[in-house]
């Protein structure tokens, strides 16, 4: 009988649900024959809730930052210290979310693949509770994880980094219930491109670096700031700048007059990131796990900018601390910075050295084969 798998994230931010789509079309072409099904448990729930949870995040990205940095770290303690809150957490989550608990119930699903810890912590609850069997696996989106991921039972978790790995060793997770296997990305980016081929596609001459500029699936942050600021760099460069589904902010990108120096192309949302990144020298952007999993398979450098405080931030010490990307502070130096990194090809030349010996452009399907052993071992 064909596997029967069930994928599950929850729309807080693009990239919960982009690993989950990552590792459904890992699913697929790994296993034809299997039934999968991808779920984003907000899509579940009523409407106050869902604006509360998923809304209120992107709320504090772009309004306090610091405040969603406070609560990350507040949120990484020990159970003791938070478990009235975490009971009453995990009680509204019930109560708001009984659809998705009618689907784990009346489904008879062979595993369960979480990439956001929501519908890890219900399934949890529900085994615990006696209510529900079926294995669960966690897979982290960050390079670093957090006591949040961990929500017991669970049959297996995986992680970008063997220092994500160490602490959830921490939270007493047995150590042969964690693969560290990267975080999932499209398995696109496992495919060689032809950067000759790409720059015909895109419209690009690739004589001169190229600065791609992301400001994530729905276009947030200082976009036409950073444009500006790269824009004042006086090393000649292509410019691409992504502004996602943020209308306006591309509509007003395209009116600024560029430089002469400077070929450029501003884009609105585009399922083509992957070409982009091949092409690109650097990639300007905050550090998601995600978009940072994807230029690291690209084997591009990046320059780091406005990172969240919490899981951002330490996405940023990982990439530094293994020299694959340069931060900048704030936008008043970003030029200076870009044009320093530009003006010394061998320090580029190593950064890009450096992202590609991080890469693990394969994470989906390693993260596939997991569940589907599972399967065979029910």
């Amino acid at each position: 009988m064909p596997a029967r798998v069930l994928v599950l994230s929850a729309s807080v931010g693009a990239g919960h649900m982009r690993a989950a789509q990552a590792v459904e079309l890992a699913l697929r072409q790994t296993a034809p024959d299997a039934e999968v099904r991808n779920v984003d448990v907000l899509s579940l729930t009523n409407t106050a809730f869902r604006k509360v949870y998923g809304e209120a995040y992107l709320d504090l990205v772009n309004k306090a930052p610091h405040v969603l940095g406070f609560l990350y770290d507040l949120m990484d303690k020990p159970a003791r210290a938070r478990s009235k809150g975490d009971r009453f957490r995990l009680a509204l989550e019930k109560l708001n979310l009984a659809r998705f608990i009618d689907l784990i119930q009346d489904h008879s699903w062979d595993v369960v693949v979480n990439t956001h810890f929501l519908p890890a912590e219900l399934i949890a609850s529900l085994r615990r509770d006696g209510k529900v069997h079926q294995p669960q696996i966690t897979v982290t989106t960050d390079f670093e994880t957090h006591r949040l991921w961990v929500n017991e039972p669970c049959d297996h978790y995986t992680t970008a980094t063997e220092e994500g790995a160490a602490y959830l060793r921490h939270w007493k997770v047995p150590p042969e219930h964690v693969s560290v296997t990267g975080i999932p990305i499209h398995p696109v980016f496992s495919e060689t491109k032809d950067r000759r081929a790409c720059l015909k596609a895109h419209d690009l001459v690739g004589d001169r670096p190229i600065l791609l500029q992301l400001a994530g699936g729905f276009g947030v942050g200082p976009i036409e700031q950073l444009y500006r600021g790269v824009l004042s760099i006086e090393v000649p460069l292509e410019v691409v700048v992504v502004a996602g589904r943020n209308v306006s902010a591309r509509e007003q990108l395209e009116k600024i007059d560029p430089p002469k120096r400077h070929r450029t192309k501003v884009l609105g949302f585009t399922e083509q990131i992957d070409e982009l990144m091949a092409m690109a020298d650097i990639v300007l952007s905050k550090p998601g796990g995600l978009t940072t999993s994807e230029v690291l398979a690209r084997g591009a450098a990046m320059a780091i900018v406005n990172p969240i405080p919490g899981q951002e931030s330490r996405n940023s010490d990982f990439l530094l601390e293994h020299g694959a990307a340069i931060k900048i502070n704030n936008v008043g130096t970003m030029p200076f910075k870009l044009t320093q990194l530009l003006e010394d090809p061998k320090r580029l030349a190593t950064i890009k050295a450096n992202a590609c010996k991080l890469a693990r452009p394969r994470a989906a399907f390693d993260i596939a084969h997991l569940a589907l052993d599972r399967v065979k071992a029910k």
